[in-house]
């Protein structure tokens, strides 16, 4: 029996299993990790995008499979084959450039020029790799190579490159972008030293139907000064306007990129992460940024080790409903008002504008509603924030003695104490007087967790309280029904269990089980079961019975119901999010949201 090509391809389709992979957005610091066993047989955590690379290798594992079956499958096949380009060596560059080379020449001289195996690819990634002579293949041969495949991608709409690339190299990368796929790419991952700021400028102005970029910045040269190595030129105080951009992420030495986007125009922005990696002199200009473009943000993720003014960052978000940020920054706690020995304020002669006059009184109010937890927390907001439900913690890595934080516990006892303290009072601020629509609190570290499971848990002795720590902070997370995860979606303080340990768990169980049952067979559960009569003399109306038929009706044709084949179909056709059989949660994923539709229309316009 054959079957038509529609179905065959249909099957592939599945086969594949690549819906994830070729949605627009990126993984954010919400997307959750997964356990696993290593090689050494050691449970260790897998990033959000370990566990999509894993997934574009098992479906370049599964389409191989597909070609190599017969030539029907061949010829059907070829189109999955080349829709995901997946790269961990360079080498294999050049083997495809040459391939698809081969390719154009065949079709130029058959007359089929517009059609080729690029003509199927929709993701380009490389992910990081380590140069060396071994492998053969230098930077700039490199660079040909992938500018070379891009000029054979006109449909590519997803673009991650992870390894670091050279200025002049990012250059003539970018420059094909812009030539080739400009009306299709919707998602840029780039790397970039600090020198290449002017370039990324006049690229995303190069690319105005983007919807997600990551952009990571090595440091400047240290060989040049910072003011003289960051010369933008032509780029500086340049407005760009990039109407479909929803998520921006940045990591690393952004500071002077930051501070140009605050003059663009950004209309649909709902998703912005900042990371400023390891740096403690270099703070951006955040503020700044949320005064221009944070009105309309839904999602903020914020890591530095300088601590960021939370207060005025929340007061400029006011859509906000997933904010992130580091529990180990320390507060300048306001005071309340100064009050006479019958409790009337003094007044404040001190002269004082009227903006810093009425966040004083936002704050004071804000102390006196928290009551009993005056001095157990810290103040996040001057008033409490109408729509944050879900709130984000990095750091933390001091708070339970594990890991480092055990070391440095040891060496630097007071130094540690006062990040401890920090990290107390940073999280009794999570309560429902500062954010009453809280409902979720997640510990973002995948370090910290890791360290807990080989520690078995928190650490208490006379030098740290971790246990005692984890237990107040559950206690006060149930006794506000506000839930306590970790960076698995899992409640913080369930880790991972051997087969030996799940088997004695079961039997516990079971015993547990055969005891209860043993106890409700002497007769106890009987006393307890009753019979309720049926009302006498009830007489339901025409309209009550035919009601009751119906319900039984539905209820029978539910059973019988079988699950629709076009589901697949329904789904991207409403901007609904796919369904996804795979164990690993990915919502930490940025959605497309309705600017797809627009994009479809402006490319066929």
């Amino acid at each position: 029996m054959e079957l038509p090509d529609e179905i065959l391809s249909q099957i592939f389709d599945l086969a594949a299993d690549e819906d994830v992979i070729f949605r627009h957005g990126l993984p954010t610091v919400m997307a959750e990790a997964a356990w696993f066993k290593n090689a050494l047989n050691e449970w260790s955590l897998r990033s959000p995008q370990d566990a999509i690379n894993i997934i574009q290798r098992r479906s370049y594992a599964t389409k191989k499979a597909i070609m190599l079956t017969c030539k029907t499958w061949r010829r059907l096949g070829s189109e999955f084959l080349y829709r995901c380009l997946f790269f961990d060596n360079p080498s294999r560059l050049h083997i495809l450039c040459k391939i698809m080379d081969l390719d154009a020449e065949k079709n130029q001289k058959s007359g089929q020029s517009s059609i080729g195996l690029g003509w199927w690819t929709k993701r380009i990634h490389l992910t990081r790799y380590y140069a060396s002579p071994s492998r053969g293949v230098s930077e700039e041969d490199m660079c040909n190579a992938l500018s070379t495949i891009v000029r054979h991608c006109p449909n590519l709409s997803i673009f991650t490159v992870e390894w670091p690339m050279p200025s002049a190299i990012f250059g003539l990368v970018a420059n094909s972008l812009f030539k080739y796929t400009r009306k299709a790419l919707h998602t840029v991952h780039w790397h970039v030293s600090a020198e290449a700021i002017p370039k990324i400028i006049w690229a995303l102005d190069s690319l105005p139907l983007v919807l997600a970029a990551h952009i990571e910045f090595d440091p400047p040269a240290q060989t040049t000064e910072l003011h003289e190595s960051l010369h933008l030129g032509s780029a500086q105080d340049i407005a760009l306007n990039l109407p479909y951009l929803q998520q921006l992420t940045l990591r690393g030495s952004f500071s002077e990129f930051l501070e140009q986007t605050m003059e663009w125009n950004l209309p649909g922005l709902r998703n912005l992460s900042i990371d400023c990696g390891h740096s403690r002199t270099d703070t951006p200009d955040i503020i700044g940024f949320l005064e221009k473009h944070g009105h309309k943000l839904k999602i903020l993720d914020l890591n530095s080790i300088p601590t960021l003014e939370v207060p005025d960052i929340l007061e400029l978000c006011p859509q906000l409903e997933v904010f992130s940020f580091n529990a180990d920054w320390r507060f300048q706690a306001p005071t309340l008002p100064a009050t006479t020995s019958d409790g009337l304020p003094i007044a404040d002669d001190s002269p004082s504008d009227g903006v810093s006059r009425q966040r004083r009184r936002q704050s004071n109010t804000m102390r006196l509603s928290l009551g009993s937890y005056f001095n157990e927390t810290s103040i996040l907001t001057r008033t409490p924030h109408p729509r944050i439900h879900t709130i984000g913690l990095h750091g933390l890595l001091y708070a339970f003695g594990v890991g480092y934080g055990r070391i440095f516990s040891t060496e630097e006892p007071f130094r540690s104490r006062v990040v401890r303290r920090s990290n107390d009072l940073n999280f009794g601020a999570l309560n429902r007087a500062q954010f009453p629509q809280l409902r979720c609190i997640r510990i973002l570290s995948r370090t910290l967790l890791n360290d807990l499971n080989k520690a078995d848990g928190p650490v208490q002795d006379d030098e740290v309280d971790g246990m005692d720590r984890w237990e107040r902070w559950w206690d006060r997370c149930h006794e506000s029904n506000i839930r306590l995860e970790d960076c698995t979606g899992g409640e913080f303080g369930e880790l991972p269990q051997d087969e030996e340990d799940e088997e004695n768990d079961s039997e516990d169980e079971d015993e547990d089980q055969d005891e209860s049952e043993e106890y409700s067979s002497d007769g106890y559960s009987d006393e307890w079961e009753v019979q309720i009569p049926a009302i006498e003399g009830n007489q339901d109306g025409p309209h009550t019975q035919e009601l009751r038929q119906l319900i039984k009706e539905c209820q029978a044709m539910a059973e019988e119901r079988e699950e629709s084949a076009f589901t697949g179909f329904i789904g991207p056709a409403f901007n609904l999010a796919p369904s996804m059989p795979l164990s690993t949660d990915y919502s930490g994923v940025a959605d497309e949201s309705t600017s797809a539709t627009a994009l479809d229309q402006n490319k066929a316009d």
